[in-house]
């Protein structure tokens, strides 16, 4: 299967397959997989993400890396370039809205807002995966258009069953320096 849309609702149906007790194991697993990470040790400011539609939930890694001290940012959808996110402070039990999307986010305020190339560690949802590295999302682009430029360490999150053997790559696809799953970790490029 070498068609997007056709490996998208493969991934989708893969991972929506899993029981909220699966789901629930899978977001503390891989949350303790990328803990280990030396990566993440010097990383002060970090970009996670609130799951939707059965994406693996970060929301284990997210509170013990705000518990651990380190700046955690969520993205937000930008207000006035279509396609692209923001990256805004999160505080633990701030009010979320739902963007136009169903996604819930914080609430953006320009004084939150963190630059791209401030931040250390970006963490990515993702449909799927593949042994190169690459990564395909919903389909929106928004990831690859907002880190384009980004220098940084670049980290998928998923399922293990979210993988497939070779996804179609175009030339705008901004590809991962690491995949986390439940089982495991798996490096491309530093």
């Amino acid at each position: 299967m070498t068609d997007r849309n056709g490996i998208r609702r493969w991934a989708r149906q893969q991972r929506s397959a899993l029981s909220p007790t699966e789901q629930d194991q899978a977001a503390k697993a891989a949350a303790q997989q990328a803990l280990g990470l030396t990566e993440l040790a010097g990383a002060t400011t970090l970009a996670l993400y609130l799951a939707n539609d059965g994406e693996l939930d970060p929301q284990p890694l997210l509170d013990a890396l705000a518990g651990a001290g380190k700046t955690v940012l969520l993205p937000v959808l930008h207000p006035f370039v279509p396609g692209h996110l923001l990256f805004i402070r999160y505080q633990r039990g701030e009010a979320m809205t739902l963007n136009r999307f169903g996604i819930p986010e914080p609430q953006l305020d320009v004084r939150k807002v963190v630059p791209v190339s401030d931040i250390d560690v970006v963490f990515t949802p993702l449909v799927a995966f593949d042994d190169a590295g690459h990564r395909l999302g919903m389909g929106g682009g928004f990831y690859d258009r907002s880190l384009a430029s980004y220098q940084g360490l670049v980290v998928g999150l998923a399922h293990d069953c979210q993988q497939h053997p070779a996804l179609p790559v175009a030339s705008w696809d901004k590809p991962l320096s690491l995949i986390v799953t439940p089982k495991g970790i798996k490096r491309f490029r530093s």
